[in-house]
């Protein structure tokens, strides 16, 4: 066999240096056209204001010396005569090579854009790695037909044995495939989305990370995961903070003495809230805080000062600021701040 193959080598070599040489320079070509043009085409697309060019740009780039190196292997297998060579098969194998390709380039594509797109804001879209890596499963079993095709594999007898093994399957992973559709009902209702803040009944509370096939995660403030199956937060009870917008109320509870002049309690109380907005501008709204007294204590009237704050975890640093402000003041305006205390008044017998 290799006595064979030399001696077609020698027969041949000069058909086969041109198909060699033909091969190199399409690399060639290739590669200084990734590392000029596009490397111009991609400093144009940062400056333009829509972003579907730059999701083209950095799908695309992986591939362009390979492209290259099919194009000229097409071309020079076709050119260059050389016998005893099946060119229908060299020719679907490079047509393969091309769906290959350019099923993964739409794929990363296709998840890419959904990333890209619904990130935004005002556009109020699913974002998770499940519909991410569903349009990427879709594409990609599309293209494996699309192969299967081409090579002359009937696809109808393949999606009957598939419909008849997905039965056992499914009820096999009846777990999997409930948490798989909790998923997607949670995306398609929007009552949770990625970065929303919500609290389960449960107790577990934080940002929505991602909405998986199987799980969601949610990163608590003391930056730890809580990862909680679909189907388990698809049936919990949940408070979603950031619904219908994130923009919310916090209040922090006070109290005073009962020999307090209450009118001043509320104008100090106020001024200091005030003092508060204007030094966290980027935490709190510039709505007028509100004061309300709430009840007579066993030691103290009790009042609450509410805020509009931007997202629920301002909350924290709100109140660690109106305290300290509020302490201050307090002790500066006499105003006294009561320790928890009880008077017992004993009845005297006659």
């Amino acid at each position: 066999m290799r006595i064979q193959f030399l001696s077609y080598l020698q027969t041949n070599w000069i058909a086969m240096s041109k198909v060699v040489a033909i091969a190199l320079f399409s690399v060639f070509v290739g590669y200084i056209f990734k590392k000029i043009a596009f490397a111009y085409l991609t400093k144009v697309a940062k400056n333009t204001k829509t972003q579907l060019d730059d999701i083209v740009i950095t799908t695309s780039g992986p591939h362009i010396i390979f492209w290259s190196v099919l194009i000229g292997s097409y071309f020079a297998f076709s050119a260059v005569q050389l016998p005893d060579l099946n060119f229908s098969l060299i020719n679907k194998v490079i047509i393969s090579l091309w769906i290959i390709s350019v099923t993964l380039l739409t794929s990363n594509f296709t998840a890419l854009l959904i990333k890209t797109y619904t990130n935004n804001n005002a556009l109020k879209l699913p974002s998770s790695s499940l519909t991410q890596n569903t349009a990427k499963i879709i594409i990609i079993v599309l293209g494996a037909l699309m192969l299967l095709s081409h090579f002359g594999v009937s696809i109808a007898p393949l999606l009957t044995a598939l419909g008849v093994g997905s039965l056992a399957v499914a009820l096999a992973l009846q777990e999997t495939l409930s948490n798989l559709f909790a998923g997607f009902h949670i995306l398609i209702s929007k009552q949770i989305l990625t970065g929303d803040y919500i609290k389960t009944d449960g107790g577990q509370e934080g940002f929505v990370l991602d909405i998986g096939w199987r799980s969601t995660r949610i990163k608590q403030l003391n930056n730890n995961i809580v990862i909680i199956p679909n189907s388990k937060l698809a049936s919990s009870t949940v408070v979603n903070f950031d619904q219908i917008e994130r923009e919310m109320a916090a209040s922090v509870d006070c109290s005073v003495s009962y020999t307090s002049n209450l009118d001043f309690v509320e104008r100090v109380a106020l001024e200091v809230a005030s003092q508060t907005i204007k030094a966290l501008p980027d935490a709190l709204c510039s709505t007028d805080p509100v004061l309300r007294f709430t009840s007579f204590g066993d030691s103290a009237i009790s009042f609450k000062v509410v805020f509009r704050i931007k997202q629920f975890n301002e909350q924290y640093l709100l109140t660690h600021e109106f305290i300290k402000r509020l302490h201050k003041r307090f002790n500066q305006e006499n105003i006294e701040i009561p320790f928890p205390q009880r008077v017992v008044h004993l009845k005297k017998e006659i």
